[in-house]
Parts: structure tokens; sequence; C-alpha cells
């Protein structure tokens, strides 16, 4: 036997034995055995720089709730939405529906799932674009360009025209079973292609799916409302609102946002993806129609400048990141400086890797959206802080906010969604213009924030 192959007793009996023999190693297990990695590695210094008060912050309502779903991309994006609500009628606080948008994302993603598998037919079971398609087909999480893809085709209602279920409150068993009832239609699609069954066939059985697939979401969600009446009140009680909208009519007329104005910016500095250029992500989508997703790549400086200039302008910013990282969860704070891992342990662990070579290696990606309400800025006005609306409820952190550091923003921010017009002119025009370089389906920008 190769002994290098292996790992040897005695290797490990060295290795045992030059850990005891340092003091600081034995002192770390005693703690971290009873505590955890995270609570011995918090630094209280880091955690008491992040302050409360901010230069620049955006009204919003009360904190939001996503519960046991994965559903942040919608009210991140619905959170965007609602600030002009409250602005415009002078609301204490103001909530759309996330079921509204749950009930029809996953009627979309149903059928751009299907679409896929038609679309695959010849493809071998075994390989891995089959593979991912059938790995989680109808994900709650997603994407901006997924959600104005919604709003554009179905509209928004307030939160009592489409209260929230037991099965948008926590999704897993109606995703499981969704998902369990689409795999099984994937294998009847392609056993009938084997069996020489013809388009038409195929299409008119798609269809008979996709009437079964809402069947099973209204059972799980409720009807979606076609009309519904509102009534709303300013904070001195005073009727500023009252009438009776379709979704499509209280977006256009109330919350009146232009969707199709703002667009993705991300900042993936990897070598297969040069900066000033645009991308998409192969068979990433929802609506058919809609098309899937479109990205700008720039500098992650740039995407500071941009989410400051549409702060200072009075907008919230939707952003994306890697959550987990770095994060006092009880606290809401992300920073580097917060958690000293690699001291905890006497090693590089998390500075292991850099920005780029963590999405290479599959150590980083996009998971969770949220919204940046608020920032600090220096004497130079660079960010120093930035605060940030989560959708994890207000009974943690600072009533429901959490904050952002400067430097964590630089290692785990990925994406921020803006209006075009904060763009130069020459981003601009190759968002608008360039043929987007298609990405694998499972390259890491193609991650759904959950």
């Amino acid at each position: 036997m190769d002994e290098m192959k292996s790992v040897t007793l005695e290797d490990l009996g060295a290795a045992r034995k030059q850990f005891v023999e340092e003091r600081a190693n034995v002192i770390a297990k005693n703690a971290v055995t009873a505590q955890g990695i995270r609570e011995v590695a918090r630094v209280p210094e880091a955690v008491a720089a992040n302050t409360g008060t901010f230069d620049v912050e955006v009204r919003q309502g009360k904190r939001c709730d996503q519960k046991r779903s994965g559903r942040c991309w919608m009210f991140a994006s619905l959170n965007t939405m609602r600030t002009r609500i409250i602005d415009r009628y002078d609301l204490k606080t103001f909530e759309l529906s996330q079921a509204y948008p749950l009930f029809f994302d996953k009627v979309e993603k149903s059928n751009w799932f299907l679409e896929n598998v038609l679309d695959t037919l010849d493809e071998p079971l075994s390989g891995r674009l089959m593979a991912h398609l059938l790995a989680d087909p109808i994900s709650d999480g997603g994407q901006w360009d997924m959600f104005r893809a919604l709003v554009r085709k179905y509209g928004v209602v307030p939160k009592e025209a489409m209260p929230e279920t037991a099965c948008s409150s926590n999704t897993r068993d109606m995703d499981a079973y969704l998902t369990r009832y689409l795999r099984g239609a994937a294998k009847r699609l392609r056993e009938s292609h084997e069996a020489g069954v013809g388009t038409d066939d195929l299409r008119a059985m798609k269809k008979e799916i996709m009437g079964e697939v809402t069947s099973l979401l209204i059972t799980c969600l409720g009807e979606p409302p076609v009309q519904f009446d509102v009534r709303l009140r300013d904070k001195d009680d005073e009727l500023v609102l009252s009438g009776t909208y379709t979704p499509q009519e209280f977006f256009d007329k109330v919350v009146s946002m232009p969707v199709d104005d703002y667009v993705s910016v991300i900042s993936a500095p990897t070598a297969d993806k040069p900066f000033g250029h645009t991308y998409t992500v192969d068979r990433l989508g929802n609506v058919a129609e809609a098309g899937g997703v479109r990205y700008l790549n720039l500098p992650v400086e740039r995407l500071k400048e941009l989410a400051v200039a549409q702060l200072q302008d009075g907008l919230p910013v939707w952003f994306g990141c890697d959550v987990i990282q770095s994060f006092i969860r009880d606290e809401g704070i992300m920073d580097t400086a917060s958690l000293d891992v690699d001291g905890l342990f006497g090693f590089p662990v998390e500075g292991c890797l850099d920005r780029a070579e963590r999405l290479d290696y599959g150590e980083s990606l996009m998971t969770h959206a949220m919204v940046l309400e608020g920032v600090n800025l220096d004497a130079a006005g660079k960010p120093t802080l930035w605060k940030v609306e989560n959708s994890w409820g207000d009974k943690r952190a600072k009533d429901g906010f959490d904050s952002i550091t400067d430097a964590w923003f630089n290692q785990y921010v990925y994406q921020v969604v803006v209006d075009k017009r904060f763009l130069s002119d020459s981003e601009r025009k190759t968002y608008e213009t360039e043929e987007p370089t298609v990405l694998a389906p499972w390259d890491p920008m193609g991650s759904l924030a959950r």
C-alpha cells in the first residue's frame, strides 16, 4: 500500500500531539464544543461598530416575514414597490401580497420546466443537463428579471386581497408534491416521445398537465383574485384611496413603477466573465414569453456607486448576496471582521479563497435577496455601512433590519438592481444592445435567491 495515499495512524497521532501542545488550541476546543464556532469566533469590538443611525435612509414600512419559504426575492421586489405607495399616500405601513406572485411563479415555472422537457426529449436522462433540469424544477427561489416578468403579466395585489396560507408560509410540502408530479410528467412526455407520439399530441398532454398543476396550486394557495376593492387611510386616518381594481390596474395606477427601467448589475470577477459585458444563463427563467435573465457585469465598486446614487434619489435597492457568510444572525450583522474564524482555528479557513476563487470553486454564490434602505458615507462620500431591510420579521436583529459593512459588500454582494438612468451612457448602451454571452445552466450566476 502506498502510504502517501492514505491517512496513517502515525499522521493522526502527530497532528493530535501538535494540537494539545498549543494552549490556545485546547481553549478553543473547550469553547467551541460547548458554544459553537460562530459564538466563540464573535468579535465584540466589530459588533459594537455597527451603528443603527444612517446618513441616507429610505422610509419603509413594517418588516415583513417570509417565514418557512424561499421567497426572499419576491419580498425584496415587493418591498421596493411598496415604498412608492407608502410615500405617495403618506401611509404608516403597507404590504403587498406575497402569496399572489408565488401562485403564478409556480404556474410559470412548471410551464418553463415542461417546455425544457419537450426541448430535450432526445437528451440522455443520465446527462448533466437533464440532471440539472430535474434537480429542482420549481424552486421557491428567483431573480429580479423573473419577478419583473410576473408583474408585467399578472400585476400585484394588496396583502388583504390574497393573504398567506399554511402552504405559502411553509412551502416545503407543496413544493415536494408538485416537484414529484412534474418529474412524473417529464417521464410521461419522454416515454410518449420514445413511443412515437407526435408533437401535437405531446403539447396536448402538456396542456392537460398544466391544468392539474393549476388545480394543485389552487388547493394549496387559494384562488388569485381577478379584481378586488381597496381602501387606504393615511397616517392621519384620512381615506386617501378607494376603488376597485384588477391586479394589473393596481400595479399600473397605484404602484406605478416602471419595472422595465430597472436592470440587474452583477459583479463576478472570474476569468470567464470580463467586466463591461452582458450575460444570460441558459434555461433560466419562469415566464416563457418574457425570456430569461440579462445581467451587466461590472466591478463591485461600481455596484456600490450605483446603489448609493439610487438611495440618494430616495429609492431602495434590491440586491443579492451570500447571506450566511460572516453573519451574526441574531444581531443582524454582516461584517468580515465580526467573526475571527481563522484566528480561532489558527490557519486560513475563511481566508483560503478570494472572491473570484470562491465562485470558481463552489464556495460562494448568491443565496438571498434583500433591500438596501440606507447607507453611511465617509468624508469622501464613500460608503462605510449599509442598512438592510430583510424579510425575516421584526423579532430579530435591530427591529428586523440588518447592517452590512463595506468590507462585507466587497466580498459577498453579487448583484444590485438599479434604474438604468444611473448607468453611464456606455454602460446603458452595452446593456441594451450587446448580445449577451450565454452561461451554462449551472453557472454560479444562475443561482436563485431564496
